[in-house]
């Protein structure tokens, strides 16, 4: 999932908004947050970063968005808030003995919104939604395990050919096209989700707006102005609603992180989004108790635009580029956050899965810029080359600004290259980084979708399409990823992808910065808050102080 500011663009034919600033807490005045819980049961309101791309589950990408989404849809299985998963839409299923086949036993009194039963027709309508090339969903690959789906969201197949059944309308089948040993793991995501048939049918492309969607989870949506709020109200029709607290969510995006904080210190904010980089050391010291950090299965890092020269052919360039940036100088004097520094792409934390570490990952950084600078030179550039303009493109956060100008200066120092910061607003970022016209590099991270290699290593194949960060194409990487796909013993499977992402990593596709920790300011009057290796906190489980 990517991260971290959220997604493009606000939601079509929604009227505009203005986004509040934050504002000091003056003697006198009552906070928001008190005001409406007097008013109207229990508001929660939650820092959720930029604006949403959509909330289409099919068509989003984002973290923010998958925030949001959470509390408006059930998947399969749902995420506990505590780093676990548990029924959800599915109240219980069964796997074939070859590993190939789940039926999922759909719950018979979940309702969508507008009252209406959730079906097995519902699913098998939405997972080909997702699937179809017409959609143009960016997360199409997330189901090419299912039997067929690859070949028919490539158009090699028709879509009747997927492995996707209802043979009553309580019960949903699929049927794989090899064991997959984490496919449960992935059915909490977005990408899973199922919609209505019947009311995309009646509404079309305006079934996302308020007054139009009906979602399955413990809340829907009716209000949506673009850079003030999403406003959520609890679900009457969810089927666990009687244990739902909150009775409305707000989330109200903040690009601008020292504004966040403002809100959350006035009472404008439940918890925040993030906690920017020049308040951390403020708000350990002075607000301990309302500071969270906890370990995030995520990868920052840079990608260079390999469907470009010199990028494309020039593999010490690349590698050079990645050898000169001082990750650890990084994570103790720029983020400073718990951030970990990262030499493979793939976070540490998986179970059976030893990171690949390249040898440069154990050398001390004095040694990795002298490679640097010899790979420079052979590579043409530097002293006695060709000079090198480079651009590094971002998107508008202050986080980002401060990492990009460190980097920056590392290659100008170390390799003499005249770097050049291009800041660009999120829409507009997002084009330019998913189609590829951005100049030289990019910065870019990833957030897990499950815990697993396979949800950072899938990216890196060349038949992904804008979701590859690089355009990296290797046949090698492909054949290795395609088998591990199909491997049911772990063992083996860890083994494959390994080798994956060594290839990688020696290819120098992407540039690993550091792993993510999770930051949160948190109200001591949320209840509820777990830690979480994927960072999902679900209002539905969440609860406030009276």
């Amino acid at each position: 999932m990517d991260q971290r500011l959220s997604r493009r663009s606000v939601l079509a034919g929604i009227a505009g908004g203005t986004a509040a600033s934050g504002v000091a807490l003056m003697a006198g005045v009552v906070p928001r947050f008190a005001i409406a819980q007097t008013a109207g049961g229990k508001v929660m309101y939650r820092g959720n970063g930029s604006e949403p791309e959509t909330l289409d589950p099919h068509k989003s990408s984002g973290v923010p968005e998958s925030f949001i989404q959470f509390d408006l849809f059930d998947g399969l299985l749902i995420p506990d808030g505590k780093g676990g998963l548990v029924p959800g839409a599915a109240e219980r299923w069964e796997m074939s003995e070859d590993g190939t086949v789940y039926t999922f036993h759909l719950r018979r009194n979940a309702r969508w919104s507008d009252g209406t039963p959730v079906t097995a027709e519902d699913w098998v309508f939405s997972w080909k939604r997702l699937l179809d090339p017409r959609t143009a969903a960016k997360y199409a690959y997330y189901l090419w395990p299912v039997l067929n789906a690859e070949d028919a969201s490539l158009g090699r197949k028709p879509m009747d050919s997927v492995g996707l059944a209802a043979p009553d309308a309580y019960t949903f089948q699929v049927t794989l096209r090899g064991p997959t040993p984490y496919f449960l793991k992935m059915l909490h995501h977005h990408a899973a989700y199922a919609l209505s048939k019947a009311n995309l049918e009646r509404h079309g492309d305006t079934f996302i707006r308020p007054g139009n969607l009906v979602s399955n989870g413990a809340y829907m949506l009716v209000e949506a102005v673009p850079q003030s709020h999403v406003k959520l109200v609890k679900n009457p029709h969810y089927w666990d609603a009687e244990n739902v607290r909150i009775d409305t969510v707000m989330f109200l995006p903040t690009e601008n992180l020292d504004a966040e904080l403002r809100r959350f210190r006035s009472g404008e904010l439940d918890f925040t989004y993030e906690v920017p980089l020049t308040q951390t050391d403020w708000v350990k010291a002075n607000l301990p108790d309302e500071y969270r950090e906890t370990p995030y299965f995520g990868t920052y890092f840079f990608a260079p635009n390999m469907t470009k020269e010199p990028w494309k052919s020039n593999r010490d360039l690349r590698m050079a580029l990645n050898l000169a940036i001082d990750r650890a100088s990084i994570c103790e004097k720029i983020t400073r956050q718990g951030e970990q520094p990262a030499y493979a792409f793939t976070p540490p934390g998986v179970e059976g899965y030893p990171l690949p570490l390249p040898d440069h990952a154990a050398w001390t950084q004095e040694q990795r810029d002298a490679k640097a600078r010899e790979l420079m030179q052979k590579a043409g550039y530097g002293k006695g080359g060709k000079p090198l303009d480079l651009e590094v493109l971002y998107n508008t956060s202050e986080n980002h600004r401060k990492v990009a100008i460190a980097v920056a200066s590392m290659w100008q120092q170390k390799l003499g290259i005249k770097v050049t910061l291009n800041n660009q607003e999120w829409k507009v970022f997002l084009d330019s980084r998913d189609e590829k016209k951005f100049k030289d590099v990019t910065r870019h991270g990833w957030i897990g979708d499950f815990v697993d290699p396979n949800t950072f290593l899938e990216l890196l194949r060349s038949d992904i399409g804008k979701q590859n960060p690089s355009g990296y194409a290797n046949p090698e990487y492909d054949r290795l990823m395609m088998e591990a796909n199909r491997t049911q013993d772990p063992e083996k499977r860890a083994a494959l992808m390994r080798q994956a992402e060594a290839i990688v990593l020696e290819d120098a596709a992407v540039f690993p910065l550091y792993t993510y920790a999770a930051q949160h300011m948190v109200a001591k009057r949320v209840l509820n808050w777990g830690d979480d290796l994927l960072d999902n906190h679900p209002t539905r489980w969440l609860d406030l102080k009276a």
